[in-house]
């Protein structure tokens, strides 16, 4: 007996370019991007989104990608590690990030980033606590939690309370 394998086409913008894509219903976002398209730099922490490695801002939002079916994003912006700097000019969480020395092994960092991005966008953390809540889902083993505090605080501080 044969069976009839089932592809979808989905159409992303991945970090402004648009990309058609042939895939099965259950692969995940973060497969997606790591196997289809070659975008490396988000991770495989965990695989049960519990760690907050595969953050990708989907449409202006932080999106776990490794519980998310890509098929369920057809039509969306997504937006990866590769896609945060302008050309050769860093964002300013990524700036931050070296300045306040918030990575150790670099693992966790660009979901760190990416959910900062976003984090900041939204507006709606204020104070340090809330900041630190809001980024709980993104884990640092290595224990640089409160530089990369340090580091979304700074940006905040200086990026986003002057808009």
């Amino acid at each position: 007996m044969q069976t009839e394998q089932l592809v979808h086409n989905i159409n992303l913008k991945i970090n402004g370019k648009p990309q058609n894509i042939e895939i099965e219903p259950w692969v995940c976002l973060l497969d997606v991007l790591r196997d289809h398209c070659d975008l490396t730099g988000t991770k495989k922490g965990c695989d049960h989104g519990q760690c907050g490695a595969c953050t990708v801002i989907v449409d202006g939002k932080r999106v776990l990608s490794c519980l998310t079916l890509a098929v369920s994003k057809h039509g969306s912006e997504i937006k990866t590690i590769e896609g945060i700097a302008n050309g050769e000019d860093l964002h300013p969480v990524q700036k931050a990030f070296i300045e306040h020395d918030a990575f150790q092994c670099g693992y966790c960092t660009p979901g760190q980033i990416c959910s900062a991005v976003a984090m900041l966008e939204e507006g709606k953390a204020q104070t340090r606590e809330e900041i630190q809540d809001s980024m709980s889902g993104n884990l640092c083993r290595c224990g640089a939690n409160s530089n990369i505090i340090d580091a979304i605080m700074d940006v905040k501080k200086n990026h986003y309370e002057q808009l």
